[in-house]
């Protein structure tokens, strides 16, 4: 008598056996794969990213990279999409950037179309500056921004050329594994206001603000002899774990890529793409000491323990990506500018900006914070100025189908609750939300946030608040859910 273990087992072989023997038909989209690694790593000192304070890198503690994937679909000789990813180890893809990239790669690849092409961040705070005027980078042999980001751009090229180059017949799995790697970041207390970062151990907490997501979607590339030859990682937490320190560093995503190569094959190209997550960090809000004596115990160190959580959630999405790889499936991709609303500047706002603009006008001694805070204050006066006339934000909004797969782009650090409602409301068996995806946008808080207060979730953190959330949200469902239109 066949038990239902083994049945399963004898089905699975069936429909393994039944794919792999059954060839392309002449109509077929067949799916051509491409992919490509690049150092993105200086070679001489610079300012690093996201901290209050000027940091200059005295160390190189890991290579900071950039992953290309290039994807084209054809029927016969009529190519039917395209779509070229990058994913880059920066804190974000500033304002500028991405288009500069556009043009080089309109002249380096002519049948390609570059407005399907976006690069999106992992968010470290360990990478080079790419933006003139925040930080204080006037000092001998450190590279400047403006130096850095031609040296990025050249090496970018060169990733995305040999990706598209390299294209070969190929095929695509998609898996779903289970990580505890995001925390949300916001202590609420007694008195209803929030805290980023705040502490848990006092009386006057009373909860963690919003949603955290645990879901880990794993795309995996295959070529033509079922081997993988890339994978994307979409985990919705942002690599800060060390955040502080004064040397380039990946982050988390450097101890995540040698622990999946040593599983896959050291030629695997590992995309990371952050997931919504504004209000979320991979340090622990609670639990603190339990949390740092298993580390104890296993002999590892923070970003290890996060690579070993993500390596193993990806290997328990390959159990079924494995199963069940498409040579032969849609690519669908669409680019739209959404407007969304922008966040208003209210009076009370304005007023406290410009008392505190008022207050250090003319001072040379502001500390950092000060500085920082000063031109806060003053980028939010000229907000209030212009919001009568400047009212919507308009954002790149990529949506792409394949097989069924849904992939979205935002530029926001979305917080992670709009990242859900995007999930549960789209028809896809799985839905890939991308954060920091071409010019960054800011925060993009909810309205329980707003509500809340602190940093990420007032006035001049953000751009677009919760009311451009909720439309962001919308045209997104509609947008990917267009795409299967007719489908069952």
């Amino acid at each position: 008598m066949m038990t239902q273990k083994h049945g399963d087992r004898r089905y699975k072989l069936i429909v393994a056996l039944t794919i792999a023997a059954v060839p392309l038909s002449a109509d077929a989209d067949e799916l051509l794969v491409g992919a490509a690694s690049v150092s993105i790593t200086p070679s001489q000192p610079v300012a690093l990213a996201g901290q209050i304070h000027t940091r200059i890198s005295r160390d190189i503690e890991s290579q900071v990279t950039a992953t290309a994937l290039a994807l084209e679909t054809r029927r016969g000789d009529k190519v039917l999409d395209q779509a070229i990813v990058v994913s880059c180890d920066l804190v974000a893809i500033r304002t500028g950037i991405q288009e500069q990239f556009r043009q080089r790669v309109k002249a380096s690849l002519p049948g390609f179309d570059v407005n399907k092409l976006f690069l999106c961040a992992t968010h470290t705070h360990t990478a080079p500056v790419t933006v003139e005027g925040v930080y204080v980078t006037a000092v001998d042999g450190v590279m400047q921004p403006t130096e850095y980001v031609a040296f990025l751009l050249e090496r970018l090229e060169d990733a995305v050329v040999r990706a598209w180059k390299n294209r070969r017949p190929g095929g695509v799995g998609w898996g779903l594994g289970h990580a505890l790697v995001a925390h949300n970041r916001r202590a609420v207390y007694a008195d209803g206001k929030a805290v980023m970062y705040g502490g848990t151990d006092g009386p006057s907490f009373r909860a963690i603000e919003g949603y955290e997501d645990h879901y880990v979607d794993v795309l995996f590339f295959f070529n033509a002899e079922r081997n993988p030859i890339a994978t994307v990682v979409n985990v919705a937490c942002p690599s800060q774990e060390v955040e502080g320190r004064s040397a380039i560093n990946a982050d988390f995503w450097h101890e995540t890529r040698l622990a999946l190569r040593q599983r896959f094959g050291k030629e695997l190209h590992v995309l990371a793409w952050v997931g919504a997550a504004g209000d979320q960090s991979p340090r622990p809000m609670w639990y603190k000491r339990a949390e740092q004596r298993m580390r104890t115990l296993r002999g590892l160190t923070r970003l290890e323990e996060i690579a070993r959580r993500i390596d193993l959630a990806v290997a328990e999405a390959y159990e079924g990506a494995k199963e069940d790889i498409r040579f032969d499936l849609p690519l669908v991709h669409r680019v739209e500018n959404l407007r969304l609303p922008v966040r208003m500047v209210t009076e009370k706002e304005f007023a406290e900006a410009k008392a505190f603009c008022d207050s250090v006008a003319g001072k040379k001694d502001l500390d950092p914070q000060g500085c920082l805070r000063r031109m806060w204050s003053r980028q939010t006066v000229d907000r209030y100025a212009r919001q009568e006339t400047e009212r919507y934000y308009t954002m790149e909004l990529h949506a792409i189908r394949l097989g069924d797969v849904a992939v979205c782009t935002n530029p926001f650090e979305m917080y992670t609750e709009y990242g859900l409602r995007i999930k549960a409301r789209s028809k896809a068996v799985q839905t890939f939300v991308v954060q920091l995806a071409g010019d960054c946008g800011g925060y993009l808080p909810t309205e329980e946030a707003v509500r809340g207060g602190h940093y990420s979730a007032e006035v001049f953190s953000n751009q677009v608040g919760p009311e451009g959330g909720n439309v962001l949200v919308d045209k997104t469902v509609d947008a990917i859910n267009s795409m299967w239109e007719g489908s069952k």
